[in-house]
């Protein structure tokens, strides 16, 4: 009978331990990181949105401890597209013992990919200005595989394309859709920095976000559906690439749940459906109804769960402020980056499970998003962990800390048992 030997140990000597005993990643900077059902890959979602034509950090309460030239005419922050930003930040996502980032393009996708001839006829909203800063963000996310490789880092970098609008697969006059043109733009990166990519099932992983409330019924044919039947009859693109959909909030959808019924720990998403979470939250004291109290959801590939993902702070449903969303005083299903003693007792909760379920990939949410209306009024409403005004550099740590205990964790559980 073998009895965890990290039980017991307080956070000190967790942490000496952990670095002496565990691995801090198994990627490699020369080749991809291969997945398979012996895996456990740490992930986290990786914004380069910011420049001086793109996203800015005005009006935000979290303000970035990093600054570029280029932003200070516009209340500045930093330029995602600076090599001094790009190589802090691999450095603290290498300190914190992550294999990857998840890099999106996901918002106006159309916009960004299709011809002017598509933009007037489909995208209304989509003008001028607003097409070149969503472009400016697409150029921001691609050129990380070129700053990467030149860095020489282990990271690896998992693309995820936007499946929230229902014009993505709208015909451009080219006869392609945008979805089909933002795999294509990502796809060719890939094959370019191909010891950047992570494979899993035998090909290249992309991700495909679909935004929030999904309808589960596919006699419905919702979106998520017809992207599953277009992959399925462009074969010359499923061939490619590992495709994993990616939802928000499914915490709150019982409809895609295995089982129904008030939960007492995360929920399974059921196979049919498959969804990796973006973000869950997790507040098993939340008493509001309908859906408390809260747990992260988790999909099974096999005898293993596939994706688990956490976060250091969660809303509730209405928002982070009660009765208004966009100031305090707290809403009561929220779950805060804090508690009484400034601890990160949210990271902490949602990271025990995370040990219990083991999963294939672990999605931490996230670096630097910092953008409303994920993003509230302070520190305990705000979900980043890039080193800002509100908390200083101490989300590294407690995610470094964390990181570590997960994976010996299961470095422990791989050692057979011993007489």
């Amino acid at each position: 009978m073998r009895v965890d030997k990290y039980a017991f140990l307080t956070s000190a000597q967790l942490l000496i331990c952990s670095a002496v005993l565990c691995a801090s990643s198994s990627a490699v900077p020369d080749a991809p990181l291969v997945v398979d059902q012996n895996s456990h890959v740490v992930t986290m979602e990786y914004e380069a949105w910011f420049g001086p034509n793109a996203v800015t950090f005005q009006g935000t309460a979290a303000k970035p401890k990093l600054q570029s030239a280029d932003m200070q005419p516009v209340g500045g922050g930093y330029d995602s597209a600076d090599p001094a930003v790009i190589k802090q930040h691999v450095a603290w996502l290498e300190y914190m013992g992550l294999d990857a980032a998840q890099i999106e393009v996901t918002n106006n996708v159309a916009c960004i990919f299709n011809s002017e001839w598509f933009v007037k006829k489909y995208v209304r909203n989509c003008t001028a200005s607003f097409r070149r800063g969503n472009q400016n963000i697409r150029d921001n996310t691609a050129n990380l595989y070129q700053a990467w490789s030149t860095l020489g880092t282990r990271l690896k970098l998992i693309p995820m394309m936007g499946g929230i609008d229902n014009n993505v697969l709208y015909k451009d006059i080219d006869g392609k859709t945008a979805l089909e043109k933002e795999i294509e733009y990502f796809g060719a990166r890939m094959r370019k920095y191909p010891a950047l990519n992570v494979i899993y099932q035998g090909k290249p992983l992309m991700l495909i976000y679909l935004g929030a409330a999904q309808d589960p019924n596919p006699s419905d044919n919702p979106l998520w559906f017809r992207i599953r039947k277009f992959l399925k009859h462009h074969p010359e693109i499923e061939s490619k690439y590992t495709f994993k959909m990616v939802a928000g909030y499914l915490d709150s959808q019982p409809g895609l749940w295995a089982t129904q019924g008030t939960p007492s720990g995360p929920v399974e998403i059921s196979p049919p459906y498959g969804f990796w979470s973006v973000v869950d939250r997790l507040n098993p004291t939340c008493t509001v109804a309908p859906f408390c109290p809260y747990y992260p959801s988790y999909n099974k590939t096999g005898s293993r769960v596939e994706n688990f993902t956490v976060s250091v702070a969660t809303a509730g449903q209405t928002g982070w402020g009660c009765p208004n969303p966009n100031s305090p005083p707290y809403c009561s299903d929220d779950a805060l980056r804090f508690d009484d003693n400034h601890s990160y007792v949210t990271l902490n909760s949602f990271m025990t499970y995370a040990r219990q379920l083991a999963p294939i990939f672990l999605i931490i949410d996230q670096f630097n998003e910092y953008v409303h209306p994920d993003e509230g009024f302070d520190a305990n409403t705000d979900d980043d962990i890039e080193p800002a005004n509100l908390w200083g550099r101490s989300a590294l740590d407690a995610v470094r800390h964390e990181i570590r205990a997960y994976r010996c964790k299961m470095d422990d559980e791989e050692v057979p048992d011993r007489p």
